[in-house]
């Protein structure tokens, strides 16, 4: 049962809340003892309270997962993991982490009950509103970088991060949204009501258009943000994102794997790799690049 509860919380999902630490990488603190600490915190608890969602969220949906190919396995429409011991759960998780959050800063709390407050109407609402459900996941990745920003004394963070995760975040919603509908072919509304509101060419021409405005965001981030070493090296970054995201087109294209990209970066080896390389040359252009 313990194993169900965890497989619930979604572990695997926790990378997600790395975003946190975004203001520490790019303020150039990643090396500073106390701000790490912090946005470590940030990011334990963060994580606590995604799982608190995913829990709730999974009760909400039961019913409708059992209709759905691959969630029916999960523990709760399964049967592995009783109503009662999740509703349980779920307040413990909450008693624990938002007092805590409040602990570590004021202004952390109030952005983890606007993070739960959000993902409730999600779950209960909104995910069933066309457009809005993908951009309402969207801002649970921005709020994730303030949350990030609040444990910190911000001094060089550019804003121009929030306008690019807030892209990169639809380009990942979006192409969510067009796995679910492969999935589930023509029996799509069974398990998401909202998915008979999108069309396979429809969904397409969002993720190009998001991914395009990613790609052109980022670049004028790279040579318009203030807080940047003043020889543009960050540009040298720029195929790593643009790399990554063809990739990513090409496995839901030619390949055929049809999986959202949050998924198949924890699975495509070229993906983990272009990751890897961009954030090893981020931190030396800024960091190595002020010496």
């Amino acid at each position: 049962m313990l194993l169900a509860l965890l497989q619930t919380m979604r572990p695997q999902q926790w990378t997600k809340n790395a975003v946190i630490f975004a203001a520490l990488v790019f303020d150039n603190q990643l090396f500073q003892l106390t701000p790490f600490l912090h946005t470590l915190a940030g990011f334990g608890l963060m994580c606590l309270l995604s799982s608190t969602v995913y829990v709730i969220n999974d009760l909400a949906d039961i019913e409708k997962d059992r209709q759905h190919p691959k969630k029916r396995l999960r523990p709760l429409p399964s049967g592995r993991l009783p109503k009662s011991v999740a509703v349980i759960a779920a307040l413990v998780l909450l008693a624990v982490a938002l007092p805590l959050s409040f602990l570590l800063d004021w202004r952390f709390g109030v952005i983890g009950v606007i993070y739960l407050i959000k993902d409730l109407a999600y779950s209960f609402r909104l995910k069933n509103v066309v457009l809005i459900d993908v951009m309402l996941l969207a801002a649970g990745f921005l709020l994730r970088v303030g949350a990030g920003v609040t444990l910190i004394t911000v001094e060089r963070f550019s804003p121009w991060l929030y306008i690019c995760m807030g892209l990169l975040a639809l380009f990942m919603g979006f192409g969510k949204r067009r796995a679910e509908y492969l999935l589930m072919q023509g029996a799509a509304g069974e398990s998401r009501k909202v998915l008979q509101e999108y069309s396979l060419p429809f969904l397409d021409e969002l993720i190009n258009l998001v991914s395009t405005a990613t790609i052109v965001a980022y670049s004028l981030y790279t040579f318009s943000a203030p807080n940047l070493p003043a020889n543009h090296a960050m540009m040298l970054t720029i195929p790593f994102v643009m790399y990554a995201i063809f990739r990513y087109l090409y496995l839901i294209h030619i390949k055929g794997e049809g999986g959202a990209p949050d998924e198949l970066v924890l699975t495509d080896r070229p993906l983990q790799v272009t990751f890897a390389m961009w954030g090893l040359a981020a931190i030396a252009i800024l960091y190595l690049g002020r010496a």
